[in-house]
Parts: C-alpha cells; sequence; structure tokens
C-alpha cells in the first residue's frame, strides 16, 4: 500500500472528487444583527465591492459575484451570508481536496524549521537580549525551500523497510498545504517551554536534579494538556464563521497572496509581494535605528525638550518612567502587541480604544494622583514593581527562604511585611478583575452563541454519526470542509488522558513540588476559562493574561495545609494551568489558519502534534546545556562578563513564588494595603452585568463594545518601565482599521494584513540580526551621542519616578 493510499484513508476522502461536485446550499441559519454584539464592530458596514483578490468579479444585477468565471458566487449566496466580509475578501472559496499535505517534504523542512526556533527560543529565556524566532519567518523561507525542493528531489518512491507503506520524494509541485502544515508545526516546536522553569529553578537555586526522562515528559504533558482542551472551545469558536480569529486571517492573508505568487502570478499578486518584501527590507533596515543606533526615536518626549531639567515636565513626558503625556514612538517594539493587543494592523478598532483608554485612566489620571494628591497611602517606588521594606528599601527576599526551603519566621519578623508601589496595587486589583469580568462577560453578552453551539451538539450526539459539525453551518468554508474527516473526539481524550497519566505520576511520586490534589484545580480553571477566554481571543484579538490569579490561587492552597512549600511549586502549577490555555488558544488559532486555508482537520492535529513531539526534547537540550555551562552565573555566584546570562526570568519566578507561597496571601491581605485587593474579583463580576444592563436599556449606543474584560486587564498593565507607543499605537489604528477600513476598503483588504505580517516579520528579523552581530558572543554596545544619551534616552534628565 502506498503512504499516498493511506493518506487518503486517514484524511478522506477515498479517490479524487467529482470534476462537477455538487453545491451544498442548505438552509443557512439566520442571524440577527445583536446575535454576535461584536458583529457590527468587526465587519463595520457591508461592503458590496468586498471580494478576494485572485478572484475575478462581475456584476449580475445587483449582486456582486466571486469566483473565477467557471465557478462564480454571488455575495447574497446564503453560503456567503455568514462569513464576515473582510473573511470573503482574503480567503479562497475554491479547493482542491486532492493536493498533498503530509508529504516527505513536509516532515525534512518541519525539523529543519522546528530545531533551530525550539533552540534559539529556550535559551533566549534564560539571557538578557532576546533571539526572536518569528513565524513568518518560517512561512517565508519555507515557502522558497518547498519551491526548491520540488524542483530538485526526484520523483522516486521509497518503500519503508519491514512494512507495506512507503511514500514518494517528490509527489509533484510544491502545495499550499504543505507549506500550511510546515507552518504550524513550526509555531508548535519552534518556541520555548514554560515548564522550563521548575526544571532550572529546582537545580539552580534548591541543588535539586530532576531526572531527563521526568523532566521531558512532563514538559510533554503541559503542553498536550492545553492542546486536549482545544476539543472544548474549537466546538464553540472554530466552525461558526462569526469568530475571524484575527490573528489566523493576518497569516492567511500571507499565504493566499503565496500561494498565487506560486501557482498563477497576477499582476496583483505581483504587486503585492512587492509591497511586502519592500516593507519587510524597510523595517529590518528602520529598526537598527531606535532599537540600536538612534534609540530616543523610542521615547519622542517633547515635554523634555521644552524643560529636559524640570523634574515635573519629566514625569509628566517620559515614556521610560513617566506618564508619556504628549509623547510618541516610532519604535516597531512599543507599538506591537501593546497590552497583550497584538498589531494595529490586526486588532479591531474598538479593541484598540479600550486599550488607550485603560491606558489614558492609569498614565494620566491615576499615575498624578497617586503621586501629586491622595491616592495610596505608602508614597515609594511608585514607578517599581519591585517589593519593599516600609522604608522604601529593596526587600531581602531571599532572606525568607530556610536552607530546608521552608518559611524563615524570624527573617520575616526582623525586616517586616512586604510593601509594593500604589500603582502595582491597582495593577493587581484590575488583574483579578479582568478574570472574574472575562467569566462574567461571555455569560450575559455569549450566552446566545453559547446556547447555539450546544444545540448542535446535541442534534450531532441524536444524529448517531449521520451528521458532522460542517454539516451544521452552511457557509462555504465548512462546505468545503466536509470533503475531509474531522477529528474524533477520543483523539482528543487519549492525548488527555496520556497526559494527565504523566503529570499525576510525576507528582505522586514527589518529583516535582506540589500536591496531587492542586493538579485536579489546575486542569479544572484551564478547563473553564479554556471557552470564555478564546472567545474574547476569537473577536476581539486580546489574549488575556491569568498567571497573576493563578499564582494567588496556588498559595491559597498550599498554605491552607501543611508541606509543599518550596517557591518552585508556584511555577509548576502555572506551567499545568497556563498551558491549558494558552496551547488551547494557540491550537485553536492555528487550526483556524487550517479550516481558512481547507487543510484535512486530522492533517492540522498531526502536525501541531508532530512538531511540539520534536521540539520540546531540543529545548530540553538547551536546558541542560545551559545550566551546565551557565549556572555559577544564572544563580549570582559569579557576574558574567558580558552581562547576558542573567537568567532574569528565572529569578522573577523565584520572587513570586516566595511572595506567594512562603509569606502567603493570607499574610498579603491581612495588611491594610492589600486589603482591598480581593475586591476585584467581585468589581470584575459586577460591571459587566451593568454594561448588558445598559446595553439592554440603550441598545443604539453600543456599551457591548465597551468589553471590561480588555479595559481592566488594560489597567492591570504596569507601565513603570515603559510608558510610550501607546499615543502613536491608538493615531495607527484610527488610520488602518477605522477610516481605511471604512473610506478605502478595497485599498485596506489588499494590504492591510500583508502590512501586519511585514510589520512583524520585518521586526522580529531585526532583532535577530541584532543578535548575532551585537549580542551572540562579545556585547557590542552603541557608543553614546546625542540621540544615545548615557544619561537618559528620551532626554530626561530631573526624571524623579
Amino acid at each position: 500500500m502506498a503512504f499516498s493510499s493511506l493518506r487518503k484513508r486517514f484524511l478522506g476522502p477515498d479517490g479524487s472528487p467529482d470534476p462537477d461536485p455538487p453545491v451544498y446550499v442548505g438552509d443557512a441559519e439566520l442571524r440577527s444583527s445583536d446575535s454576535t454584539p461584536h458583529a457590527e464592530a468587526i465587519e463595520s458596514k457591508p461592503h458590496p465591492h468586498a471580494v478576494s483578490t485572485d478572484e475575478k468579479t462581475k456584476s449580475q444585477g445587483s449582486a456582486t459575484v466571486i469566483g473565477p468565471e467557471d465557478d462564480q458566487i454571488a455575495d447574497d449566496d446564503p453560503v456567503l451570508r455568514d462569513i464576515p466580509w473582510q473573511v470573503r475578501r482574503i480567503v479562497s472559496l475554491h479547493d482542491d481536496p486532492t493536493l498533498p499535505n503530509l508529504t516527505f517534504r513536509y516532515f525534512l523542512l518541519t525539523v529543519i524549521f522546528v530545531a533551530p526556533g525550539a533552540f534559539l527560543s529556550q535559551m533566549s529565556h534564560f539571557r538578557t537580549t532576546y533571539a526572536p524566532y518569528s513565524v513568518f519567518f518560517v512561512q517565508i523561507a519555507s515557502n522558497y525551500v518547498g519551491l526548491w525542493l520540488a524542483k530538485i528531489l526526484p520523483s522516486k518512491f521509497v518503500k519503508l523497510p519491514f512494512s507495506k507503506f512507503g511514500f514518494n520524494l517528490n509527489p509533484g509541485p510544491w502545495s499550499t498545504k504543505e507549506h500550511v502544515l510546515v507552518t504550524i508545526s513550526a509555531a508548535s516546536g519552534a518556541t520555548y517551554n514554560l515548564a522550563y522553569s521548575p526544571i532550572a529553578m529546582s537545580e539552580l537555586y534548591f541543588d535539586t536534579v530532576i531526572h531527563p526522562a521526568i523532566a521531558i515528559f512532563f514538559m510533554w504533558a503541559v503542553v498536550w494538556i492545553g492542546y486536549s482542551y482545544a476539543a472544548i472551545a474549537r466546538q464553540f469558536l472554530l466552525y461558526d464563521p462569526q469568530y475571524p480569529w484575527f490573528s489566523a486571517l493576518c497569516q492567511t492573508a500571507l499565504f493566499e497572496t503565496q500561494k498565487k505568487q506560486n501557482v498563477a502570478p497576477s499582476p496583483v499578486s505581483r504587486k503585492q509581494m512587492r509591497v511586502f518584501f519592500s516593507v519587510l527590507l524597510f523595517i529590518i533596515l528602520w529598526q537598527f535605528l531606535p532599537e540600536y543606533v538612534f534609540p530616543m526615536l523610542g521615547s519622542l518626549a517633547f515635554l523634555c525638550w521644552v524643560a529636559p531639567r524640570n523634574a515635573t515636565a519629566n514625569f509628566l513626558g517620559s515614556g521610560f518612567g513617566g506618564m508619556s503625556f504628549l509623547n510618541l514612538s516610532l519604535d516597531w517594539s512599543n507599538l506591537s502587541n501593546l497590552s497583550n493587543s497584538n498589531s494595529l494592523f490586526v486588532t479591531p478598532f474598538w479593541t484598540q480604544f479600550l486599550i488607550f483608554s485603560a491606558f489614558v485612566v492609569n498614565c494620566w489620571i491615576l499615575l498624578p494622583a497617586a503621586k501629586w494628591g491622595s491616592l495610596g497611602q505608602w508614597k515609594h517606588g511608585l514607578m517599581s514593581n519591585r517589593l519593599f521594606t516600609v522604608d522604601g528599601d529593596s526587600y531581602p527576599i531571599d532572606d525568607l527562604i530556610t536552607p530546608q526551603v521552608g518559611f524563615n519566621e524570624t527573617a520575616y519578623a526582623e525586616v517586616g511585611p512586604i510593601y509594593v508601589s500604589t500603582q502595582v496595587l491597582w495593577n493587581t486589583f484590575f488583574d483579578y478583575a479582568s478574570y472574574t469580568s472575562a467569566l462574567a462577560w461571555i455569560a450575559v453578552f455569549g450566552y446566545p452563541q453559547i446556547k447555539a453551539t450546544v444545540e448542535k451538539l446535541r442534534a450531532r450526539r441524536q444524529a448517531r454519526g449521520r451528521e458532522t459539525i460542517h454539516d451544521q453551518y452552511n457557509d462555504q468554508l465548512n462546505i468545503l470542509q466536509r470533503s475531509y474527516k474531522e477529528v474524533p473526539w477520543w483523539w482528543y481524550t487519549i492525548l488527555f488522558l496520556v497526559s494527565f497519566v504523566v503529570i499525576i505520576t510525576i507528582v505522586a511520586t514527589g518529583h516535582l513540588y506540589i500536591p496531587v490534589y492542586t493538579v485536579f484545580v489546575a486542569m479544572a480553571t484551564g478547563a473553564v476559562m479554556v471557552v470564555p477566554l478564546g472567545w474574547l481571543y476569537a473577536l476581539s484579538n486580546f489574549q488575556l493574561p491569568i498567571g497573576t490569579t493563578n499564582e494567588l490561587l496556588y498559595g491559597l492552597m498550599v498554605n491552607a495545609v501543611g508541606g509543599h512549600k518550596s517557591p518552585a511549586g508556584a511555577t509548576v502549577y502555572s506551567s499545568i494551568a497556563g498551558d491549558a490555555w494558552y496551547r488551547a488558544q494557540l491550537m485553536l488559532q492555528d487550526q483556524k489558519i487550517g479550516h481558512y486555508m481547507h487543510v484535512a482537520p486530522r492533517a492540522v492535529f498531526f502536525s501541531q502534534i508532530f512538531g511540539s513531539f520534536i521540539g520540546i526534547p531540543i529545548n530540553y537540550g538547551v536546558i541542560r546545556w545551559v545550566l551546565n555551562t551557565k549556572s555559577e552565573y544564572l544563580n549570582g555566584n559569579k557576574v558574567d562578563p558580558t552581562h547576558q546570562w542573567t537568567g532574569q526570568d528565572l529569578s522573577s519566578a523565584l520572587r513570586t513564588g516566595v511572595q506567594y507561597v512562603l509569606v502567603g496571601p493570607q499574610r498579603l491581605f491581612a495588611q491594610d494595603q492589600f486589603s482591598v485587593l480581593p475586591y476585584g474579583f467581585l468589581a470584575g463580576a459586577l460591571v459587566p452585568l451593568l454594561i448588558y444592563t445598559l446595553h439592554r436599556v440603550f441598545p443604539r449606543a453600543r456599551f457591548d463594545l465597551w468589553n471590561s474584560t480588555v479595559f481592566f486587564s488594560g489597567l492591570s498593565n504596569f507601565y513603570g518601565n515603559i510608558s510610550t507607543g501607546y499615543t502613536s499605537s491608538i493615531i495607527g489604528g484610527f488610520v488602518v482599521m477605522f477610516w481605511a477600513y471604512r473610506y478605502k476598503y478595497d485599498l485596506w483588504a489588499r494590504y492591510n494584513y500583508l502590512l501586519a505580517a511585514a510589520f512583524d516579520a520585518g521586526f522580529n528579523f531585526n532583532m535577530l540580526l541584532i543578535f548575532l552581530f551585537f549580542g551572540s558572543g562579545k556585547v557590542i554596545t552603541m557608543p553614546h551621542w546625542w540621540g544615545n544619551n548615557a544619561d537618559s534616552v528620551d532626554r530626561c534628565f530631573a526624571l524623579d519616578s
């Protein structure tokens, strides 16, 4: 049996599709304008001219038709009615199920591109400077390598030894589906692993070496727990076309443009690629200025230019330790991914507006109220997120750890309680509020969609396998996916059970630092949060960080019982609970790319597991190499002459572990300064109910766009180090996602997501080049000059934070 035959049996269907496939047009589910609260924000107004750029359009009466001349689809056809306009313009509405996907070229390129990414990404978490490995790099480079392999590899059938299976080294032209799967595998495997923290901390700080097999299996398990949880949310968020998943749409735009250029180059596709590579090159070169040569461009503090020695003007204007008032930034690193919102080219304008509003409240209202007003009882270190003593000195957190890795009560009594700045207090308050707000928001605003999905689940169960989820949605994208077999539930169940058994076995045998019952809590909280947070991300492109709440919950649990007081335990718990959501979100996003690019769901699932399978042992190899060769620098016994091997992420995790595990939430909340923080959970639960009531009373006011989860999370962001970029970002977001989207839609639809990919890829390329040229070996610093002042980069010389 040939490998291609096995692949067809695995992915379905057998044989080639009919040359004239039947058109599936069912009774599409009609949806009112308020069935999806964010529909208007996502789609703005209909664009009758919005069609795919690689397809010809003709007018037939009052309707626009989409598709090639021999297979056109009118925009008022029921199969397009539920697909958002920007999705129709980008995603191809036609598919060829016979294109190759899991080929020899796929496996070869996956190994080639996953290995360096897993190495660089993991190594960077031990260093001061970061070596980025962008998925856009893989998406660009793998396409050209795949085209090259299709030219040079022989079309030779290779039989696997001792089996009846085999494969062809070169099954034909380079396929877009191979390209997509290589990129998805890299997104899964060419990254760092969250479980590195407890593995490294136990050896660096507590002289406990975790066995390599235990470490690798634990790293696999925490990732695959998250992947298995994607099965919960995918039923709600993946197939419904009204969930656009904007980051997935951005990558899809680049895939589609590359596909046109590979298969049938047109003047439009050639121009798109010229624009993409021109912008890519420009950003690569430009970023050398703010990142290395001319860092003043990162914070253009106009008030500091007027009064460089005035402390008040400096605090108002500085973007590096001040309020960033009348401050602009020309550094893409300061404009992209503000408050976890991703690129301004991708994130909806209403999300960007909420984030900017939170910045205004935080920096332009709360900060001056705390610095010059009566907000806050303890006035030290407003712009610092460190731990302090009552006198404002740095808290000696390491003194609280006994040689037996316990809590030093004597040292705590001598030093006194922990204090934090007023800004950190309201950051923590709103961090807690955002957590419960996510749950309350989906309960009131997302109920119609969740209810409809549950009804579909029940209908499929009653159909007993005669109906798939693609049969329940009658849009063109789901119709095309009916050609492929869906991933069955039991695949995810096996993945979960294997990961669960591995984690429970490791924890129960005492190889990690947490009690067994906390594993169940971590997995339960992950299961509860995956749908609300995925729902938020699918609609808003906003990813909610939940690490603080996870650490608080673990601290409450372990301080309620005896034992298990190692600070490393907090990182073990966060690895499990955090990846339950983060990896599920990443898997869903990549599966949405597969959905948009019409790739077999089983092939996508396999590519995600395969990528992580080969990437994680490389992650561990890097951890082992770093601990064997750089441990004296990382634990502080010696000073690294390059100031690179600092392990600052690990030392920060140690401080957090001491704070929540040894000192404990009970001691913290007993202090007057911290006593208000638990009320953040109550505020987060109540505010969505208030907004929902206002939305019901005043539906035309669009209160449903004032998502309290995004706003609270923006308020939880710490602005003490960098506060610049928000004004520049909202200006750019207004131009791109508001003005151009509404008034220059043709231009926007053709180039916007390509520009997003070019900006992000260019920035990551530049950071990699800076790392290789100036930071990988001997650190080479830029000489100081007017644009790189040694005392203050943004020339705020009297800044007193």
